[in-house]
């Protein structure tokens, strides 16, 4: 398993749990953006640090063991939340604090030898949860 600097989180769909792959440097927000999309009902897979493998067609995210469960919530400090011990990623969300072209091209993004959807988001306006989930229900 590679660790990879990524929160993930996932949603539940009506083909099971379809976890997306927060990315970004420290600091980007993407604790947050997970602390927004678990308020709308996604489940924590890994904060920070999650470690990533290939198997079969896909990619798939796992907690780093000794921070299974827990987040950090700038201001109050690192948290206790449910978890998700794996999901297969079918979306990876590239954090941007800028703004972002209105109608990208299909981009992708390939960890471990598993291409994965991509999508470049300004994760500072309130719609970005909306627009995650949408993305992730269309795939």
């Amino acid at each position: 398993m590679n660790p990879i600097h990524a929160t993930a989180v996932a949603l539940w769909c009506a083909d099971g749990w379809r976890a997306a792959l927060l990315r970004g440097p420290s600091g980007a927000g993407k604790s947050d953006l997970a602390l927004r999309l678990m308020g709308e009902g996604w489940r924590l897979i890994g904060d920070d640090y999650v470690h990533a493998f290939a198997s079969g067609d896909g990619l798939y995210v796992a907690p780093a063991e000794r921070i299974a469960g827990r987040i950090e919530a700038r201001g109050v400090g690192v948290v206790a939340t449910l978890h998700r011990p794996l999901a297969r990623v079918r979306l990876i969300v590239d954090c941007v604090q800028e703004g972002v072209e209105r109608h990208p091209e299909e981009d992708h993004a390939e960890i471990a030898g598993a291409v994965v959807p991509r999508l470049m988001l300004d994760i500072r306006p309130a719609s970005a949860t909306a627009i995650i989930a949408r993305a992730m229900r269309r795939l």
